[in-house]
């Protein structure tokens, strides 16, 4: 099976590092044109020039910062009236703060909701009339684990995510007779920058070296290891593909086996 996006506009949002970044270079690799979205425009302007272009392609930015609705909202539809359109988005950002949910400020669930509800569904707007117009839609959901069973330590994430999972499927079948696809991957835990502060907080609190917590976070995954972002990169590049063309309306995950249930 050959994945082959060329010809295919995608937006990948939160792709500075980790995951988003390595699905930017996966769909590159694959063909596609590639428009990187994050914050950090001094970051994402580096970044763009290392992606492949041996297909032809041409890869941009935009900036905007999620928790901030309206600026993703503005930011986006100026690309598009420069007569822009996406055939993939790819909705991801960074997951909130560990803490418990009983002890969770109200800031904390706004700022949550608004970089990973609200933000990805001003982009959903903005994209679905290109991918009707194209024929060809293909929106992807990077969450989490969490929305089969909540994780210890991470209230906040717990229950948005879980928000953004229920959208996610009413949305997916809203969009099927367009042809238009909505699928979430879950990934499990991932050697991102997101883990590490995981990692070093649960240490502080349990007074417990890195490499303990460590330990017992491997201990829960049956293939006793985490996660590269490339593995993620490879499911997500599946289900931008023509191949997963009746695939919508599901979770993945790719988790090395560790959630509990099917």
């Amino acid at each position: 099976m050959n994945i082959d996006l060329k010809g295919k506009n995608a937006l990948v949002c939160g792709s500075t590092k980790g995951i988003g970044f390595a699905i930017a270079q996966k769909f590159a690799l694959s063909g596609a044109n590639v428009t990187l979205f994050a914050r950090n425009g001094d970051i994402l302007e580096k970044l763009v020039s290392d992606l492949y272009t041996g297909e032809g392609q041409k890869h941009d930015f935009i900036v905007a910062d999620f928790t901030k609705p309206e600026q993703v909202k503005a930011a986006l539809e100026e690309k598009l009236n420069a007569h822009h359109y996406y055939h993939i988005l790819v909705n991801n950002s960074g997951g909130p703060s560990p803490g418990t949910i009983i002890g969770a400020r109200e800031e904390e669930f706004l700022t949550a909701f608004n970089a990973h509800l609200l933000s990805s569904h001003y982009l959903v707007q903005g994209v679905v009339n290109g991918m009707k117009q194209s024929a060809y839609g293909r929106i992807i959901n990077i969450i989490s684990t969490s929305v089969k069973i909540p994780l210890k330590g991470l209230g906040v994430s717990n229950t948005i995510r879980a928000a953004v999972a229920g959208w996610s499927k009413t949305l997916a079948t809203e969009l099927a007779p367009l042809g238009i696809t909505v699928n979430n991957i879950l990934p499990g835990a991932t050697a991102t920058d997101r883990l590490n502060q995981i990692i070093e907080g649960k240490a502080a609190k349990q007074n417990e070296s890195i490499e303990q917590v460590s330990e017992e976070m491997l201990k829960e995954i049956p293939m006793h290891r985490f996660a590269q972002p490339d593995e993620i990169a490879y499911a997500a590049c599946f289900l931008a593909s023509e191949y997963a063309a009746y695939i919508t309306g599901i979770n993945i995950p790719v988790d090395g086996g560790r959630t509990g249930c099917l």
